[in-house]
């Protein structure tokens, strides 16, 4: 393992250790080896905590937890933060309820691009499968196995297509996928500096969107974007959003509406603060 790696992964979490454990364990089963992991903590209690420290024990990566106070949604603050502790020049976000195929590294890996960011999507799973789905399920990697899932009870869907494209399948669906290829905060890449250029995420963002607002201030920096929904696959494991609230959503509409209005490349409320604001 090299001082500095290839890719640093960030993974954001809240109070949700069953869903972390699975998501880490499938970050320990990934063919592409060289990268850290930072685990974005926006808050959680001591479970977590312990959790995360008695993981780092036996993990193959090295497992950086950043953490702050519990000041309700600030994923964009300790997102941020998160930034700040990679070591590496090429970030991979995603969530602490997402499992990562095997692969998923790996795609990240042989599509990165200078001037570019790629942009990935998730495969939703009900609850019950999501609870059903065991530590052996994603080290064999049957949990991404379409007939293992129906026989879970997993109901027919136009979208089981993702976990059965091949590589020429899913560069095809790719190509013809009216899906914008947006920043998503579960399963999106870009280089460190561009992140940083960007200032980062605009924490006065809390649920709803400000992951769309760094792709679209990225895009206004002249980053152009590449669609790998079809080929980088993550499994997300279902639950409550209580942090969901209108007055947040339209506060983040406003903000972004400001942010393709003004061609705003640049955020003076994300990583380095503007001063007296």
């Amino acid at each position: 393992m090299t001082e500095n790696p290839t890719i640093s992964v960030i993974i954001s979490t809240y109070n949700s250790v069953e869903w972390l454990e699975k998501t880490l364990w499938s970050y320990e089963q990934q063919i592409f080896r060289d990268f850290e992991i930072i685990i974005a903590d926006d808050g959680s209690g001591e479970e977590t905590k312990n959790f995360i420290k008695n993981f780092q024990k036996s993990s193959t990566r090295p497992i950086i937890h950043v953490w702050h106070e519990d000041d309700g949604f600030q994923k964009s603050r300790i997102l941020n933060k998160a930034i700040l502790a990679c070591n590496s020049d090429y970030v991979v976000m995603s969530d602490g309820d997402c499992i990562a195929r095997e692969d998923f590294l790996q795609i990240h890996y042989e599509r990165r691009e200078p001037g570019f960011f790629l942009s990935g999507g998730y495969y939703k799973l009900p609850l019950d499968i999501s609870k059903a789905i065991t530590k052996d399920d994603i080290l064999t990697q049957r949990c991404f196995d379409l007939e293992w899932l129906k026989a879970k009870g997993l109901p027919a869907s136009y979208k089981n297509q993702k976990l059965t494209s091949g590589f020429v399948t899913a560069k095809v669906m790719e190509n013809l996928t009216p899906t914008n290829a947006s920043w998503n905060g579960h399963n999106s890449s870009g280089w460190l500096n561009d992140l940083k250029a960007v200032n980062g995420f605009d924490e006065r963002m809390q649920y709803g969107g400000q992951d769309r607002e760094l792709g679209e201030r990225l895009f206004n920096k002249g980053l152009k974007s590449k669609q790998i929904r079809y080929s980088a696959i993550c499994l997300h494991l279902d639950h409550a959003r209580g942090y969901k609230n209108e007055e947040s959503i339209n506060k983040n509409k406003a903000i972004r509406k400001s942010t393709r209005k003004e061609n705003s490349d640049y955020t003076p409320y994300g990583i380095r603060k503007q001063k007296n604001s």
